[in-house]
């Protein structure tokens, strides 16, 4: 499977479409496709939505950074949303065949690019950030343009990570990082009362004591008061949960939400959890939408030819002389097995009269394991395929020059993945032991075998990190890792 990493940047300019075609053309370079753009008048900025491979995608973020100072000015920009760049902010994202630590390579690779051909100083937030008062962007954005141009040539705290302590005379600074697919989500008010706006993203922020992994502040748009919001981790905070937040702080001030707008695209999963959250559909999976279940099917991921022709193709996969799938691919599918038990008990005691006392925590158990079996399916896939990215930098040092980091970095992908499906089985096994004394004492065999494979997946997946662990240079990095899988 090729590389697949996602660009989301965000440019200063959403009211003349000549500028932003000038810099979508700028972007476009082989191997990378553009999905969708976004331009919004009252922000007075755009998003644009770009996937590619891991080299042309970093090639097309440059390249439109620099089409971008060529054309935007700074000193003439007006509109609501926060910036501090021309080319305001320019993330990765992990899609296929990377991870996250891959993302931060590029990043870093890209913004040493920024500056090296356009003199325009970068900063890295979010995973990649050089250090903690970095990873929020709002940190690194404070003042804005007009304020940090002043303040970085004084603070030291305030100097880039890449370039001089001067901002760039009409394109500002950019800011570079990797992060997690993340849904910018907008909420219109019955009102122009942009006030009330402001209170409610108060009230659902993070910083200010709201729900965890979501961002937000208030706007005048299009005449109607806006609260506009970035969820970091949706499967953490899903979308449903964020509005009926906004619907519940609206009421308290006699207004309502009128409608609601994704800018960007939003994760199909994350449309899911909101079905599933609204219908109130009991027995919700992935699996029973008509096209998740044909494309299942269809790849040979699914069957509906009875249990062993479900899973016999993987665990003949598993059988034949090849490296992959391995052990780490068992671990995860074993994991995910036990998700799957623990929610069948959970879901046949939910809703009986005798467990209705604990209806909360068996809907809570029922939420969390659901996503957990869903990562832990996916691992399936991404231990396989971090080991051929292992395989691949080896092959690709015998004539690279930085041939020693790329084999150092495919090495602590291949770890990560591994330990986060070590991490994800320890919940797993936690959440089971909890539904012990919450659920039906005759499914406790269930319960029993449920939690045999969550510890054997954290077994297995812990033996891959340490093979793992055994070829990596990185002493902070293999501390780091053997302290992390001690605390599981």
């Amino acid at each position: 499977m090729s590389t697949l990493v996602q660009c989301v940047p965000n440019f200063s300019e959403g009211r003349d479409k000549a500028v932003v075609d000038a810099i979508v053309d700028a972007m476009k370079v082989p191997g990378v496709y553009l999905l969708d753009r976004e331009m919004d008048s009252d922000h007075n900025r755009c998003v644009i939505t770009l996937v590619g491979d891991r080299e042309s995608i970093a090639e097309a973020a440059i390249r439109g950074v620099g089409k971008a100072a060529e054309l935007i000015d700074l000193t003439k920009h007006q509109g609501a949303h926060p910036r501090m760049g021309a080319a305001d902010v320019v993330p990765f994202i992990p899609i296929a065949g990377v991870t996250i630590e891959d993302c931060v390579a590029i990043a870093r690779k890209v913004g040493e690019e920024i500056w090296k051909r356009f003199k325009i100083p970068v900063y890295f937030y979010e995973a990649a950030a050089t250090n903690p008062d970095r990873q929020n962007l709002e940190n690194i954005r404070r003042g804005q343009f007009e304020g940090l141009r002043e303040d970085v040539k004084v603070n030291p705290a305030r100097k880039p990570d890449f370039g001089n302590a001067e901002l760039h005379a009409t394109a500002g600074a950019t800011v570079v990082g990797a992060r997690k697919a993340l849904i910018a989500y907008n909420v219109f008010l019955n009102t122009t009362n942009v006030d009330i706006a402001k209170k409610i993203a108060k009230a659902i922020r993070f910083s200010s004591g709201g729900l965890r992994y979501v961002k937000g502040a208030g706007f005048e748009v299009r005449g109607l008061a806006q609260v506009s919001m970035n969820l970091t981790d949706f499967e953490q905070t899903p979308v449903a949960r964020v509005f009926e937040f906004v619907k519940r702080e609206a009421a308290r001030y006699g207004v309502m939400p009128l409608s609601s707008e994704i800018v960007g695209l939003i994760p199909k999963k994350a449309l899911e959890q909101a079905a599933e959250w609204f219908l109130q559909v009991e027995n919700f999976d992935s699996s029973l939408i008509l096209e998740n279940r044909l494309a299942g099917v269809m790849s040979g991921k699914m069957s509906v030819g009875g249990l062993r022709a479900g899973v016999e193709p993987f665990i003949e996969q598993l059988a034949a002389p090849t490296a992959t799938p391995g052990g780490g691919s068992a671990a995860a599918a074993v994991g995910a097995m036990g998700a799957a038990l623990g929610t069948m008990v959970a879901g046949m005691s939910r809703g009986k009269k005798a467990y209705l006392q604990y209806e909360a925590e068996l809907s809570a158990a029922l939420a969390r394991l659901a996503q957990l079996r869903e990562e832990l399916k996916s691992a399936i896939d991404a231990d396989a395929e971090s080991y051929n990215q292992v395989m691949a930098a080896y092959k690709a040092a015998k004539t690279a020059p930085d041939g020693d980091a790329l084999i150092e970095a495919a090495l602590k992908g291949a770890t990560t993945v591994p330990y986060e499906t070590a991490h994800k089985a320890r919940e797993v096994a936690d959440i089971v032991e909890k539904l012990k004394p919450i659920t039906n004492p005759n499914m406790a065999s269930d319960l029993i075998v449920a939690a045999g494979m969550a510890r054997a997946a954290i077994q297995g997946a812990v033996s891959n990190v340490e093979i793992n662990l055994v070829s990596i240079k990185d002493a902070t990095f293999i501390q780091e890792m053997r302290s992390k899988v001690g605390r599981l």
